[in-house]
């Protein structure tokens, strides 16, 4: 995979000239997160997908990370792909960068998929993240992995399919430190994107998981609130890494979406 001059490691696929879609992984995670989905996407766009500060074999951040940061990352790696404007589709923490990049850099973005992306969790929740954020820094990336796992596929999948072993492969794969940064930025980066001052403009969809735990049906109605004209939907049984089990619940209503978006 091509390295870019700050040192993140992308990829495209799909035909040069296509209306291009930019995809971006979630915590603890790397590029590979989207291979089931490339095909379908890449049919009719050309996708870019890159690995995160830290993550996969990109490079630690510049400085401390935030999510101002990880939406430099992208406008920087545009920059130099020479891309003027993309569709966004962000993963978990990734649609919480994406939604800073609406908000920071909004000339770049033609539409905006938020996935499974945390909003307001109420006073338990957050104590939850945080102290599991707070786990991380004191123990390793390792730390939070098992409980992870149960929270994250149903068990019928973690008893026969290969995601985990898959998730614990890219995991060991981050840097230590990168991790923790980027684990406190999910914990408390929701608080600066809740009713912004100024809102998300760009056509939206919002989905997420019955069962997610994490980034909740609700939340994804409150994303969805918060942006005029946005469409939400909720995959039914599955849990956070949902896209994982089930690909194409998630590829067909995004490509139905982006039909819509950019007729």
């Amino acid at each position: 995979m091509p390295i870019a001059p700050d040192g993140t490691c992308y990829e495209f696929n799909g035909r040069e000239g296509a209306p291009i879609i930019v995809l971006i992984h979630g915590l603890g995670l790397c590029s590979d997160l989207w291979k089931p989905h490339l095909k379908a996407l890449s049919h009719n766009y050309r996708v870019l997908n890159y690995d995160l500060y830290g993550h996969g074999n990109s490079v630690p951040p510049p400085q401390k990370a935030s999510l101002t940061v990880y939406a430099k990352q992208l406008a920087d790696l545009m920059t130099t792909l020479k891309i003027e404007k993309a569709a966004i589709v962000g993963f978990s923490i990734g649609g919480m960068i994406n939604r800073r990049f609406a908000l920071d850099y909004s000339d770049k973005v033609s539409s905006l998929v938020i996935l499974n992306s945390p909003h307001n969790r109420g006073e338990g929740l957050q104590s939850q993240v945080e102290n599991r954020a707070k786990r991380v820094r004191d123990q390793g990336a390792m730390s939070t992995m098992d409980s992870a796992l149960k929270r994250w596929f149903t068990p019928s999948y973690l008893n026969t399919g290969d995601g985990a072993k898959k998730v614990m492969e890219w995991r060991e794969l981050v840097d230590p430190e990168s991790y923790a940064q980027a684990a406190w930025v999910l914990a408390n980066g929701v608080r600066e994107l809740i009713a912004p001052t100024s809102p998300i403009n760009a056509a939206t969809l919002v989905m997420t998981c019955e069962n997610d735990t994490g980034s909740t049906p609700k939340m994804s109605h409150d994303i969805a609130n918060e942006i005029a004209g946005s469409q939400t939907v909720i995959v039914p049984k599955l849990q956070h890494l949902g896209l994982m089990e089930d690909p194409d619940s998630f590829t067909n209503p995004i490509l139905e979406f982006l039909e819509r978006a950019h007729k």
